[in-house]
C-alpha cells in the first residue's frame, strides 16, 4: 500500500483581508491555510495547530511580526518553523533585521501569487530535508552511544573476570562519579571542561578505573591479608597499566575519541592534591577533574564496602575519614561536593548493597 504524504498547513498571520484572499487563492489548493490576524492570534494558533511554515506580516496589531518571530525562535518547540516575513517595507536594513532574528526569506508586497507558491514550496522542501538529516543524524549518534558504552562495558568486565568484587564496585563508583561532576557542572564550576557531554562520557568511563588490575597477578590481586610492601608496589602499577591500554586503543580511534577520559581516570585516580599519590606524582589541578572524582568515589566505596581483608565502616566514619584528607589526599571542592551530596551517596550504598563487592 502506498502511503500518501500529509498535507502540510501554512499559517497566514496577516490582517488584511484582500492581501490573505491572495495568499489562499496562490496556496489553499495544495496545503491547509490557517489564518491569524495580530500577534497574540499567531502564538495560540502555532501551539494549536503547529503549522509547516509560517508567513508572518510584519506589521500587526499587538505585537509586530518582529517581536513574533523572536518569540518563536526562543522556543525550542517552535525554533525550527520557517517564518517568511511579508511586508511593503522595502529598505534593506528591514530585511535585515528580519533574516537576523531567524526568518528564512522576505515577500513584499504587493504579492506575485506564482512568487508566492514557488518560495513556500522550496522552504518547505528545505525544512523538510532538514528535519530528516537531524533524524538521521540523531539516529547515527545514538548508535554511536550505543556502540561506546558496549565497548566501556565490554573491557569493564575484564576486570571483573580478575577481581569478583570490582562487579558491584564499578556500578556504585560510576553513580557516585555521575551525581559529582553533574554538580559540579549545574554549580557553573570547571564551565570550560564540564559541558553537558562531557560530564556523561566522564560518568560512563568511571566503570574502567581498574581496567589495569587486568596485568596485576593473581597471587597479589587476590591475596586475602595485607600486602606486603613490595606486593603493594606492584599493585601500585595499575593505574600504569589501565593507561597504557586505553593510551594504545586511543592511537586507533584518535585523540579525540571518548576513552580520553577513560585514560585520564584509569591513570590518575590514585593521584592526591598534595603531589604524595602515584603512579606520576600529580599535584592540585594538575590531576584531571575526572580523575578527582573518580578518587572520591572510589575511597568512599572501599571504606563502606565490607572485603575478604577488612569490615566496612559506616557512612559517617567514611565521611570523617575524607572530610580529614581534604587538601592533603583529596580536592577540597570535591570534598565539598560530597559534604553537600552525602546522603545521595548513602541512598547509592544503601540500594546496591546487595550487589557488594
Amino acid at each position: 500500500m502506498i502511503s500518501r504524504r500529509r498535507r502540510q498547513t501554512i499559517l497566514i498571520a496577516e490582517d488584511t483581508p484582500a492581501n490573505i484572499d491572495i495568499l489562499m487563492e496562490a496556496l489553499g489548493d495544495q496545503y491547509d491555510i490557517s489564518v491569524a490576524i495580530d500577534g497574540d492570534s499567531v502564538m495560540r494558533s502555532v501551539n494549536d495547530i503547529k503549522p509547516d511554515l509560517i508567513l508572518l506580516d510584519v506589521v500587526m496589531p499587538g505585537m509586530d511580526g518582529y517581536e513574533v518571530c523572536r518569540n518563536l525562535k526562543e522556543d525550542p518547540r517552535t525554533r525550527g518553523i520557517p517564518i517568511i516575513f511579508l511586508t511593503s517595507l522595502t529598505m534593506a536594513d528591514n530585511e535585515e533585521r528580519g533574516l537576523n532574528l531567524g526568518a528564512v526569506d522576505y515577500i513584499t508586497r504587493p504579492f506575485n501569487p506564482r512568487i508566492v507558491e514557488a518560495r513556500v514550496h522550496t522552504h518547505l522542501e528545505l525544512n523538510r530535508y532538514r528535519v530528516h538529516l537531524e533524524n538521521v543524524v540523531a539516529e547515527r549518534t545514538a548508535d554511536l552511544t550505543a556502540t561506546r558504552e558496549a565497548t566501556i562495558q565490554s573491557m569493564a568486565i575484564l576486570a571483573e573476570f580478575r577481581d569478583h568484587e570490582t562487579g558491584g564496585h564499578i556500578q556504585r563508583t560510576k553513580a557516585y562519579v555521575n551525581l559529582l561532576v553533574k554538580y559540579l557542572q549545574e554549580g557553573g564550576r570547571h564551565a570550560d571542561v564540564l559541558n553537558t557531554a562531557t560530564v556523561d562520557l566522564i560518568s560512563q568511563s568511571a566503570p574502567l578505573h581498574d581496567i589495569g588490575k587486568v596485568g596485576v597477578p593473581d597471587r597479589i590481586l587476590l591475596k586475602p591479608s595485607d600486602l606486603t610492601p613490595e606486593e603493594y608496589e606492584e599493585m601500585k602499577k595499575h593505574p600504569i597499566y589501565g593507561g597504557e591500554a586505553i593510551r594504545r586503543t586511543e592511537q586507533t580511534l584518535g585523540a579525540n575519541s571518548f576513552l580520553r577520559f577513560a585514560r585520564e581516570i584509569a591513570e590518575s585516580h590514585h593521584e592526591n592534591w598534595d603531589g604524595s599519590g602515584y603512579p606520576h606524582g600529580l599535584r592540585g589541578e594538575e590531576i584531571p577533574i575526572s580523575a578527582r572524582a573518580m578518587a572520591i568515589a572510589d575511597v568512599y566505596d572501599a571504606l563502606v564496602s565490607p572485603r575478604t581483608y577488612k569490615p566496612s565502616l559506616t557512612h559517617e566514619d567514611a565521611m570523617k575519614v575524607i572530610i580529614e584528607g581534604s587538601g592533603t589526599r583529596f580536592d577540597p571542592e570535591m570534598v565539598e561536593a560530597l559534604i553537600f551530596l552525602q546522603d545521595e551517596f548513602k541512598a547509592i550504598a544503601t540500594r546496591h548493597s546487595d550487589a557488594r563487592g
